[in-house]
């Protein structure tokens, strides 16, 4: 069963939604309706906290070290594992917006008080795990192939990647992985996240209105997924400061996105 917020965070106890067909023009519109909050309130500040930290370690790193080369791509894509949960206080402003209440970016830290916050920890900590899984594999997958010695230089690094087969089989192995992860997570959180602000659900409802959204959609989900890598691999680029817009951009839409897919 499901439940509703309501008066006290009292839950009522409603049906399993509905879930509707979507198609390509519903995606872009989802993108114009998430520009639309975005404009009105932007919440890029929310991002530079956590991305310019994130920019001055790997720089520190590279600095000091170059045997972080091999992981700064699977870092990279790592935050399409991991956006979703990033993007849990956008959906919330997006959800005020919506009921037009007056929205301010620290409004952002409401989901703390959510009476669905135990099954959003829950859900994020499943996104973590993944996202550890994923950069040991990938860690794996270069060690397989070149084996424990790193390129003294970022060029030589670039160079070793793109100009041997051992690189290519890299890049054809390590984005084939890279896929069967994503699809993953794609699968039990392009809705999940939203309904948990939205809704006084359990992680498992959640989970499983997200993979049922998928297999009701699978041809607008994967376009989905696809705008969103290439929209998160546009943002790193460079140094994951385009990340300060693209990821706000991106949570905006997934709430709009959410709403399209999930019926009560």
């Amino acid at each position: 069963m499901a439940y509703e917020r309501t008066i006290g965070d009292k839950p009522a106890v409603l049906a399993e939604p509905t879930i509707r067909k979507i198609g390509t023009a519903d995606l872009y519109d989802a993108l114009a309706r998430g520009l639309a909050d975005f404009n009105e309130k932007p919440s890029h500040i929310l991002f530079l906290v956590i991305i310019y930290p994130l920019v001055a370690l790997v720089l520190m790193r590279l600095t000091f070290g170059y045997d972080v080369l091999p992981l700064l791509f699977p870092l990279a894509a790592g935050f399409a594992l991991l956006g979703p949960m990033a993007a849990i206080g956008l959906y919330e402003l997006s959800r005020r917006r919506e009921q037009g209440d007056e929205i301010h970016w620290s409004h952002a830290f409401g989901v703390v008080k959510s009476p669905s916050i135990g099954a959003v920890i829950r859900l994020g900590l499943i996104l973590v795990a993944i996202f550890a899984v994923w950069i040991l594999t990938a860690q794996g997958i270069y060690r397989a192939i070149f084996g424990e010695v790193v390129p003294p230089t970022v060029g030589a690094f670039i160079d070793q990647v793109l100009s041997t087969p051992a690189g290519w089989k890299l890049i054809i192995l390590g984005n084939a992985v890279g896929f069967v992860f994503a699809l993953v997570v794609l699968t039990i959180s392009v809705v999940s996240f939203p309904l948990l602000i939205d809704r006084n659900v359990g992680t498992s409802m959640a989970v499983a209105t997200s993979i049922r959204a998928v297999l009701a959609n699978p041809g607008p989900m994967l376009l989905w997924g696809l705008i969103v890598a290439v929209a998160l691999l546009a943002g790193s680029l460079p140094l994951f400061v385009g990340l300060c817009v693209v990821l706000p951009l991106l949570g905006h839409a997934t709430w709009h996105l959410y709403r399209k897919v999930v019926a009560w």
